[in-house]
């Protein structure tokens, strides 16, 4: 079993989400933790020099305050005792990453679409944490 859960879920795939969260209790220790996090996609320079200066980091901040609720109402649904919600900003799989060394994460349970051709040729999200994370990846389809 497992003391630190970490459970990345996208805003737009909620459904399996919940899924994979069901999953991390039935693996979490007595008195472990899950970390729900959601990775907010920045906008890359480029990007932001089309937009009005503030709408960016306006649209962050929207996002970032939506999985907020979100994630912390996913808590409550399926009476977690002990978890929490994080919430980051930069690219889903560098940061999935980077947080489960930091939160000294023991497993990351990500969710995992069906790949399509465009899979193959850059890669999906899940397929870069399991090549790159260094504590152990389980992924659910």
């Amino acid at each position: 079993m497992y003391s630190r859960i970490i459970v990345p879920i996208a805003m737009d795939q909620l459904e399996h989400g919940e899924t994979v969260l069901e999953r991390a209790k039935s693996l979490l220790d007595e008195g472990g933790e899950i970390i729900l996090l959601n990775v907010v996609e920045d906008l890359n320079a480029y990007a932001q020099g089309y937009m009005i200066v503030d709408f960016p980091l306006e649209l962050i901040e929207a996002s970032r305050k939506h999985a907020k609720t979100t994630l912390t109402d996913l808590i409550e649904k399926h009476r977690i005792s002990k978890a929490r919600v994080e919430i980051r900003v930069g690219g889903a799989a560098g940061v999935i990453n980077a947080f489960a060394e930091e939160a000294d994460g023991d497993l990351v349970i990500i969710a995992s679409h069906r790949p399509g051709l465009i899979d193959y040729f850059i890669g999906s999200t899940a397929s870069r944490v399991v090549s790159h994370c260094k504590c152990a990846v389980l992924v659910d389809r």
